[in-house]
């Protein structure tokens, strides 16, 4: 099953592990190279971020691909006033889980709720978000359901107005599979803040 192989595939990972500001920060370095950084609330157990970054072409390190939680801001453009950079009143669309659900935001969408249509196309693997209006259309699927190979689920699907938010319920092998890892997380011995060895030579 392809639970079973994501499973396998986190367990022969190199985990690192480092307590630092109320979070619990898991750096995983995969066999084929590829590297995934996850936040948790060391309180509730959320997951705040989930980044991951591939070797560039020329064999670097690429830059971090943002899969859950607030888009970082481009530090070049932030600093330089003559870089082209997007308005900020654009659409804004971010993943932010909770122990139950996926749950994407967008701001900046100042359309009525009857503007929207949203729907999983399983045929595609993907959800999709548009306005009646043409100005807003978003594709995108959930890399969690991707990589254990589970179907896409419409009813389980839902959207409020209020803020902006699609939830998605997460199946139940998603929240047994997350509860698995994040026992085996708190199983790894983190380096507090100040804790480093360095040695000196």
């Amino acid at each position: 099953m392809a639970v079973q192989s994501w499973i396998d595939i986190l367990k022969l990972s190199k985990k690192t592990a480092l307590i630092h500001d109320g979070k619990r920060k898991i750096h995983y370095l995969f066999t084929d190279g590829k590297e995934m950084a996850e936040e948790y609330d060391l309180k509730t157990d959320e997951l705040i971020v989930r980044k991951w970054r591939n070797k560039s072409t020329l064999g670097g390190q690429g830059q971090w691909q943002i899969e859950v939680g607030e888009p970082l801001a481009d530090p070049v453009a932030s600093l330089n006033s003559d870089v082209i950079k997007e308005n900020c009143s654009n659409p804004v669309f971010m993943r932010k889980d909770t122990q139950t659900s996926f749950q994407w935001r967008i701001r900046n969408l100042p359309y009525p709720k009857d503007v929207y249509s949203v729907f999983a196309e399983t045929s595609d693997r993907c959800i999709i978000i548009k306005t009646s209006n043409k100005k807003y259309y978003k594709k995108f699927s959930i890399p969690d359901i991707d990589r254990i190979q589970l179907p896409l689920d419409n009813s389980a699907l839902s959207f409020t107005h209020a803020n902006n938010t699609l939830i998605y319920k997460k199946p139940k092998e998603i929240i047994t599979l997350e509860q698995e890892l994040l026992k085996e997380l708190k199983k790894l011995k983190g380096t507090g803040e100040g804790d480093v060895n360095c040695k000196t030579q």
